[in-house]
């Protein structure tokens, strides 16, 4: 055998399956990722020394060890860029010594159990190098040692396609004192590149405007730097940093007066502003509430920021005249907090950014009105109170809060307007996507996943609905398989209520995403293994060709080649029917796909074959007895009267036994 680089060569007496488990999702590093590895990579520190972290990295990715790099540090010192500029450095150095490229992609860390990964899904191309980022799971694993040497083993296993492994870890956790290995693997991000100098490169290279690179300037006259930005970034601020302020002055309108300095307010969360609006109200908590107020309720009237302000501070509306008419005026008293009155509008939108560093500085210097603010925030969001309408704008407030100060009782607290009695679909919507946003931020989001794990299992419908609906959006693309291990428990629930309908919906979804299908279709046939309800509903659902024909379709002309399919689909239906807790929906999906195979939407010799070894089995089960022999007093659609005459002719069942009294019309 020759010409067998990069590839795997399997000799076997039959089928050979690889692996019944579907493997981590992976996506292509992004282009603007890419952009910055290749043109305004920064590679000196604040002091202008060296930061060998992509360097070193890639090193370990050529030589002759295992094709692992495991870069650990702190956070804000760049290792997923450091990591993505070694990936990038290795696909090159390959080029140009074989004259193939490899592949730049991301593995999504979507273990079923996170604490304890399992490694055998990993991805495993040849000709690709692979990041997998796992810096906020880390610490909780059980058995940091076995899964380090596993991901040793299993870069082995790439190696010898031509593909490698990036692995981006937190400071502590990764276990290099185990064995020389773990150690020889490891890259330790010691130093930070020059946020200054990330700032500059980024602005010429990529926003192409060379000409604001003026505004860093440090050189100064006197004590101030001659660059109006230039004290925004100090040796401890972050790459991240540098190109956050980079991409802000690119934005600069130099015809709107006064941009410059929004955007360096903006860049600056409006520290000035915030902390002169805090100490000009020191004294005066009126003030003060109104400010929070008009943070969470930008947007409404004066009179409902008035008294949403009221309610914060507990105390009743003002009935003494004299005292109504005593200090400034309420315009006034909101412009010198920060906020905008136009007509009689309160907003604080004019400053964008302005609300969040609000809220940052209340969180962080007054502790003890953590709990307070929260509860004040349920009750102005309640059904006909000021806030209900700005539920979208206030959960995400309150989530860019909770990510920022990585605060998991923010979430909780969202998660509790679920059951607010606001249950109307828009609601359950903007909640669903709150906490989507949370769950797939960096620290913050393993935490969420885990509790939507908990809510999953919520006796309450209008909880376990939200999940579900977590689970039907942009987060099954990133974890499919914990968005499918959440559906499970929803679909277990005793009855079929509103949230197994929307897991239901969810789960056929993500069935139709491009990719999805094997991973759903196997993870089902584990559910039905172990014999419970959701199962059952889950087989049901993916093959209900009511609403979308296409998986049926693909499922069944899968089985017309395959027997293992085919077998697959008789043992679902034959597990299905001796649950008498499905037996309305089994009822339904007969008759749907009797109606499927009257109007040529699927196979009709496949459908017929399949059905046939099912009734051979459950003649005596309520569904196919009713199916075969009918019922009294209920009339059947042709579909399913021509469907029941040739199962009999294939089954060889006696005509007598059959009723074909027709629905009429």
């Amino acid at each position: 055998m020759r010409d067998n680089d990069r590839s795997r060569i399997i000799v076997a007496a039959g089928s050979v399956t690889l692996t019944e488990k579907p493997l981590l999702p992976v996506v292509d590093i992004s282009e603007a990722e890419l952009r910055v590895v290749r043109l305004a990579w920064v590679q000196l520190g604040p002091q202008g020394e060296s930061v060998p972290t992509a360097a070193d990295a890639a090193a370990l990715l050529g030589g002759d060890g295992p094709g692992l790099a495991v870069i650990a540090g702190p956070a804000d010192h760049g290792k997923r860029t450091a990591g993505i500029k070694a990936m990038w450095d290795t696909a090159r150095s390959v080029q140009a010594a074989t004259g193939k490229s490899l592949a730049l992609r991301e593995i999504r860390p979507d273990w079923d159990t996170p604490d304890s990964p399992d490694t055998s899904v990993l991805p495993d191309a040849a000709g690709t190098a692979y990041l997998l980022d796992v810096a906020a799971e880390i610490g909780s694993w059980k058995s940091p040692g076995r899964i380090a040497e596993a991901l040793v083993a299993h870069a082995e296993a790439l190696r010898r396609v031509g593909s490698c492994l990036v692995v981006i870890a937190d400071e502590r956790t990764w276990p290099e004192g185990s064995s020389g290995t773990l150690t020889r693997v490891l890259v330790r991000a010691k130093t930070r590149p020059s946020s200054h100098r990330v700032a500059e490169k980024h602005l010429e290279l990529l926003h192409r405007r060379p000409d604001r690179i003026r505004w860093l300037n440090t050189a100064t006259v006197g004590s101030d730097p001659i660059g109006e930005a230039a004290h925004l970034l100090t040796e401890s601020s972050s790459p991240a940093d540098g190109a956050r302020l980079a991409a802000m002055l690119s934005d600069v309108d130099d015809e709107v007066p006064g941009s410059l300095q929004t955007a360096l307010d903006s860049f600056q969360e409006w520290h000035t502003e915030v902390d002169a609006a805090f100490k000009a109200t020191q004294d005066n908590p009126d003030d003060r509430a109104l400010l929070i107020a008009s943070v969470f309720l930008s947007g409404s009237d004066v009179l409902s920021v008035q008294e949403a302000a009221r309610t914060l501070l507990d105390e009743p509306q003002e009935t003494k005249v004299r005292t109504i008419l005593t200090g400034p005026d309420l315009t006034t008293r909101l412009t010198q907090v920060g906020a905008q009155v136009e007509g009689r509008t309160v907003s604080v939108d004019y400053r964008p950014g302005y609300a969040r560093a609000v809220l940052l500085h209340l969180w962080k210097q007054r502790a003890d009105i953590h709990r307070p603010l929260l509860n004040w925030v349920d009750a102005i969001t309640s059904p006909k109170q000021p806030g209900a309408g700005r539920l979208g704008s206030i959960g995400d407030l309150l989530v860019h809060l909770a990510i920022a100060e990585n605060d998991i009782r923010v979430i909780e607290q969202i998660h509790a307007w679920t059951g607010s009695g606001h249950d109307s679909e828009e609601h359950r919507g903007l909640i669903a996507r709150v906490l989507t946003v949370a769950a797939e931020a960096d620290s913050l989001g393993a935490a969420v996943r885990a509790r939507l794990l908990d809510w999953a299992q919520d006796e309450s419908d209008a909880v376990a609905t939200v999940v579900a609906l977590v689970c039907a959006g942009q987060f099954a693309d990133r974890y499919p398989r914990q968005a499918l291990v959440r559906l499970r428990h929803i679909l277990n629930r005793p009855s079929v209520d509103r949230a197994v309908r929307t897991a239901q919906e969810a789960l056929r979804d993500i069935a139709t995403r491009d990719g999805q299908l094997p991973r759903v279709w196997s993870t089902i046939r584990k559910w039905l293994a172990n014999k419970q309800v959701a199962g059952h509903r889950a087989f049901l659902s993916l093959l209900d060709p009511r609403a979308d024909p296409y998986v049926l379709q693909v499922m069944l002309t899968a089985a017309e080649r395959d027997e293992e399919i085919k077998g697959a689909l008789i043992a679902g239906w034959s597990a299905a029917l001796v649950d008498e807790r499905v037996d309305a929906e089994c009822r339904e999906l007969l008759t749907a796909w009797a109606r499927a195979r009257a109007v040529g939407q699927v196979p009709e010799a496949v459908v017929t074959g399949i059905l046939d070894q099912v009734v051979v089995e459950h003649l005596s089960t309520t569904p196919i007895s009713a199916l075969i022999f009918g019922e009294p007093g209920v009339a059947y659609e042709e579909s399913v009267i021509e469907l029941r005459k040739d199962l009999r002719r294939s089954s060889q069942l006696p005509e007598s036994a059959f009723g074909d009294e027709l629905l009429e019309p």
